[in-house]
């Protein structure tokens, strides 16, 4: 069974048994070795010019990809700014829809809790004066007696 922690050494078997192979190839080839020298300076010229083109078309492909998500990003940035905008906006309009409302309902409580206040006030009063007209009438009994 295939172990994938040991996936690097048998990319790097294979590398290495790809430049013996290579080796081996060079070094009993029919060609000579100035032939030799020369396909391989031909194939290695041949090899950079594809590998620096492939890296010029990725570079331009990653920083097309990434102005383009720049972008994006952006205007995701720029709606969302909107959208809390539009919220902030609404938010605020029902706060001074609402205000009035609720004040005139503080206004109404207040002025129910004032004549609460003073009615118990009153009532208050009313049940000193009895006690005290009681107390009296006792007091005044007592010193009769």
């Amino acid at each position: 069974m295939y172990d994938y922690r040991r996936g690097e050494s048998i990319l790097a078997a294979f590398l290495l048994g790809g430049i013996v192979g290579a080796v081996l190839g060079l070094l009993f080839s029919p060609r000579s070795g100035k032939e030799n020298r020369e396909f391989i300076a031909a194939k290695a010229e041949e090899y950079w010019g594809e590998g620096k083109e492939f890296y010029e078309t990725s570079r331009a492909r990653v920083a097309d990809e990434t102005e383009e998500l720049r972008a994006k990003i952006d205007a995701a940035r720029d709606r969302l700014k909107e959208q809390v905008d539009t919220v902030s906006r609404q938010a605020k309009e029902k706060v001074h829809e609402i205000a009035p409302a609720a004040k005139d309902a503080v206004v109404r409580a207040g002025e129910a809790v004032k004549s609460g206040v003073d009615t118990a006030e009153i009532k208050a009063q009313e049940v000193l004066d009895r006690l005290s007209e009681t107390t009296e009438d006792v007091a005044d009994k007592g010193v009769t007696s």
